[in-house]
């Protein structure tokens, strides 16, 4: 399994906005400091000069750098090596070629192409990678679309096979998988009922743009007490009956049994 062990509530800050970093660090369980599309093409090299410059936990902190094919990927490595941070986001990650340029780093990669999403498979077996994410809107921008949503904030369903695809392909491969971000900040409902399914579907963690969704997105991650209990009860009544069994209703087999020890963290 991955040895990725961030989140669950993941919050992306600009790296050329230093005075944000502790107080990002302090809200969410782990950050990402962008120096990607955080961050204007004159303001660049003032937000590597601010990410060598910090000092946050490097167990907590992911730098999101430059596609490789920009024109300020390899800056990013330089000012890269001069911090303790080797956990790096490669945004629009679509090769092998592409995440082996991050030799000596943590990969996760950011599956938000066509190609990324249709080639997940030929990286996400990389001994580098150790989690995948996926983007929405920078994806259907490669299909030419122009939204991911419907007008009621439901995924179209490019979007959902695309999360689908990221997330079979992380478990396949035994990487973390991590969602992508709920752009309606005000819409503290629609927020949890999507990092509850995240939850619910596999996802480790769920990346965020604003500080007021750190909670929504811990509290979702974590099993209600009726979760809770109903998992114990489970197998509780497992250890006395021998293959499948009727609990309370329902049918009892082991993929169930292995849901209920996921519940209790077993």
């Amino acid at each position: 399994m991955s040895s990725f062990r961030m989140g669950p509530s993941i919050l992306f800050c600009p790296a050329d906005r230093p005075e944000r970093y502790a107080k990002a660090a302090e809200r969410a369980d782990a950050i990402i400091v962008d120096l990607e599309d955080a961050v204007a093409a004159q303001n660049k090299d003032a937000a590597r000069r601010a990410m060598v410059a910090s000092a946050l936990d490097p167990q907590r902190t992911i730098v999101r750098v430059n596609p490789v094919d920009s024109p300020y990927f390899e800056a990013d490595l330089q000012a890269l090596a001069q911090t303790s941070y080797r956990t790096v986001m490669l945004p629009k990650s679509e090769s092998a070629a592409d995440v082996a340029r991050l030799k000596g780093y943590e990969v996760v990669a950011l599956c938000e192409t066509a190609a990324g999403v249709t080639n997940v498979g030929s990286f996400a077996a990389s001994p580098l990678v150790v989690a995948l994410m996926w983007g929405a809107e920078d994806l259907l921008a490669s299909l030419g679309g122009t939204s991911s949503r419907h007008e009621d904030g439901s995924y179209r369903d490019v979007a959902r096979f695309a999360r689908s695809q990221i997330l079979l392909h992380a478990a396949t491969h035994g990487k973390a998988a991590i969602d992508s971000v709920y752009l309606d900040i005000p819409d503290i409902e629609g927020l949890k009922a999507e990092a509850r399914d995240a939850k619910a579907s596999g996802f480790m963690a769920k990346a965020s743009i604003h500080p007021n969704q750190m909670p929504v997105i811990r509290e979702a991650f974590l099993p209600s007490e009726a979760e809770l209990e109903r998992a114990r009860r489970i197998l509780a009544a497992a250890e006395s009956t021998q293959g499948v069994f009727a609990f309370e209703g329902q049918m009892v087999d082991e993929p169930l049994l292995r849901q209920a020890r996921a519940t209790l963290g077993k």
